[in-house]
């Protein structure tokens, strides 16, 4: 049984949605702010969060930011209906996903077992000898998808579920264009709609943390309205 932990401010939607969850066969924990959520998180971690944005004394930014200085565990955003800066900084930070309120708990739902699928997949629970579970090693670039591990350089990078898949279909044809539908294919559950623009979040991330351990990086390379390459070095 996973652990869902729910952290957000309205009381409703704690009530609601773990009601739901909970009918579905998730065990959850609810949280009212982010400090809660924090504190608890510094004991044990669940297997996903959901975080809501907006809320007091640590709002879902925060709490993100600080969970991914020493986790990759899954995580949903919960973001108002216009306010896109919020769903664009909270990709670019590490969120795997995000869904806009109102939402549908049907959809909130089937996002979450679709992310918690890829969790599995990556963290070798599925183990066929697959090409999804080879080894990868192109010139300084090293992944092994069963214990989700990626190195650059001999330096470890810490991956979500997400850039970890999205950087395993680039690297495992290098040379060869990705277009973004193909990516969002790799990435997410067929019932999941997302757009160009996240894939593009999630792709600027990768980046990013590949040049933290080295600032000459590049061997992701965009292809304007076509998609993307992993080029090797």
């Amino acid at each position: 049984m996973s652990k869902i932990a729910l952290v957000d401010d309205d009381r409703n939607i704690l009530t609601s949605v773990s009601m739901t969850l909970e009918a579905e066969g998730f065990e959850v924990d609810t949280y009212n702010d982010g400090q809660q959520a924090f504190d608890a998180f510094s004991k044990k971690l669940p297997d996903m969060a959901v975080l809501d944005i907006k809320m007091p004394r640590m709002d879902g930014m925060d709490l993100l930011q600080r969970l991914r200085q020493k986790t990759s565990m899954p995580v949903i955003f919960l973001t108002s209906k216009d306010d896109e800066i919020d769903e664009v900084l909270g990709l670019r930070m590490g969120a795997d996903d995000y869904v806009k309120k109102p939402f549908s708990q049907r959809l909130l739902v089937e996002r979450i077992r679709a992310l918690l699928r890829r969790q599995d997949a990556v963290a070798g629970e599925v183990v066929a000898d697959t090409e999804d579970t080879k080894v990868i090693e192109r010139g300084q670039l090293r992944m092994d998808p069963l214990r989700h591990a990626v190195s650059w350089k001999g330096k470890d990078v810490s991956l979500t579920v997400t850039e970890f898949l999205l950087l395993q279909a680039l690297a495992q044809r290098p040379g060869f264009v990705k277009s973004r539908d193909q990516l969002m294919d790799v990435a997410y559950d067929d019932q999941v709609y997302v757009d160009d623009r996240t894939i593009d979040s999630h792709i600027k991330r990768l980046r990013k943390k590949l040049r933290m351990v080295d600032s000459d990086f590049s061997a992701i390379e965009t292809l304007y309205g076509i998609g993307y390459r992993y080029n090797e070095e």
